[in-house]
């Protein structure tokens, strides 16, 4: 099922199940886990994007592994605050999930969360452009995860 808002996403997850972050693009697909408290948000792994059958096989193995109750699914939502063909394509990534599996999601604002992360990788970690582009993605899920949980934390 698809929720309007993460405390409604939260409320419908089973006790000391965590949430799994997605950034997907084009190519990749970052993965950030939370804990268990549903307060930290760890980058787990980044997916090469192939076929929607395998990267979802490579879903399942993390859901299943990692007892997890909801998807929160960075949506690329335009600096004026329209959503655009991006975000058409991400919600239909969801919905494709949802047509093989029975698990509850939310998308979240993911606005600027890759340059963010880019930003911070070059000005305070000082990492080369090649290892830069192995973490970006997986961080840049983690970023959007831990939005969405301090959104929740602070609405609480």
């Amino acid at each position: 099922m698809i929720h309007e808002t993460i405390a409604e996403l939260a409320d419908s997850l089973p006790p000391k199940q965590r949430f799994l972050g997605l950034d997907v693009g084009s190519k990749t697909i970052g993965l950030a886990v939370s804990d268990s408290d549903l307060k930290v948000a760890t980058a787990i792994d980044t997916i090469r994007r192939s076929k929607f059958t395998k990267d979802f096989e490579l879903l399942t193995e993390i859901i299943e592994g990692r007892d997890i109750g909801g998807l929160i699914i960075g949506l690329p939502v335009s600096m004026d605050g329209t959503e655009g063909p991006a975000c058409q394509s991400i919600r239909q990534f969801g919905t494709n999930i949802l047509d093989r599996m029975d698990i509850n999601i939310a998308f979240w604002d993911e606005r600027l969360s890759t340059s963010a992360v880019q930003r911070f990788l070059t000005d305070e970690a000082d990492m080369t452009r090649k290892r830069r582009g192995e973490v970006v993605d997986k961080l840049a899920a983690a970023y959007i995860l831990q939005g969405a949980l301090d959104s929740l934390q602070n609405n609480n």
